[in-house]
């Protein structure tokens, strides 16, 4: 289903919504919305799902498209556990209100890194610390949306363990507000720190009071309801070959980040994967 307006502007929250419930509304199919799944477990051909309350499920095939954003990475930085400070995760910010006047450090190199810390910097006091510098691209080239250039030379699409081997380096996209907002450092720019109580250790020894450290630290799969099924290794992602899962025939996967191309964890990128899920599906559907 295209997306409608201006295809070199970023859409806006309600424009987004407004798609998504518009798309629902086209389906043939059951929606269950504020209903969680807590369990997916093979039965006999199929699998078993069981939903929060203790309803069960019974379905030849599972599609597992919860995505990436649901869970939180908080990486355990040097000291974090210890420190006294407020801590939260870049899902957890919304304004920059309650941090006024304080003293803060955003961990993260990424768009949601760099544009967090370049709003809390007109209130607080902000570091944004990171292992790499963040590194930038113009969100305009020759008169177009950065999108339309990656679509249009098959970088969005290119399947990424045939051409790319490993993902590229995060970019910022930039509208030259963030790099003009660094270069003059607020925020400044710096080496991840080490914490102890309500104090930081930077890499040249100095130390420093801090109130709060926000982690713009991306996010793992949001995949709970298959721990212990099998179908995911140590660090909670999904183990498949183009969407499929390598464990167990009939279940597969959309929007994964890097599923299986630079988008396609986004919603320009997923319905292509979605149409390749559907008909592996099929075929699965017609042999069993």
């Amino acid at each position: 289903m295209p997306f409608g307006g201006d295809g070199d502007r970023c859409p806006r929250r309600d424009e987004v919504v407004a798609y998504l419930a518009s798309y629902a509304a086209r389906l043939d199919a059951e929606i269950r919305t504020r209903t969680r799944v807590v369990e997916v477990r093979p039965d006999g051909k199929g699998f078993a799902v069981a939903l929060e309350g203790g309803q069960q499920l019974a379905a030849r095939a599972v599609v597992a498209a919860s995505g990436t954003f649901g869970r939180p990475y908080r990486p355990d930085l040097p000291g974090l556990a210890h420190f006294a400070g407020s801590v939260l995760h870049a899902a957890d910010y919304r304004t920059s209100e309650p941090f006024a006047g304080q003293r803060v450090i955003v961990v993260g190199a990424g768009d949601s890194a760099v544009q967090i810390a370049a709003e809390l910097a007109t209130a607080a006091r902000v570091t944004l610390a990171s292992r790499t510098p963040a590194r930038f691209a113009r969100q305009h080239i020759l008169g177009r949306g950065l999108r339309f250039w990656l679509a249009r030379t098959g970088i969005d699409t290119a399947p990424v363990d045939r051409f790319l081997r490993t993902p590229p380096t995060q970019l910022v996209i930039d509208d030259s507000r963030y790099r003009a907002a660094l270069d003059v450092g607020i925020p400044d720019c710096r080496s991840s720190p080490a914490a102890t109580a309500a104090r930081v250790t930077w890499p040249d020894g100095t130390v420093e009071a801090i109130d709060a450290v926000l982690l713009a630290t991306g996010y793992r799969p949001d995949l709970p309801y298959f721990d212990g099924f099998g179908a995911l290794d140590g660090q909670g992602h999904p183990l498949h070959r183009d969407g499929a899962s390598l464990t167990h025939p009939g279940l597969v996967y959309v929007g994964p980040e890097w599923q299986r191309s630079l988008s396609s964890n986004s919603l320009r990128g997923v319905g292509r994967d979605a149409v390749r899920a559907a008909r592996r599906l099929a075929a699965h559907l017609a042999r069993s």
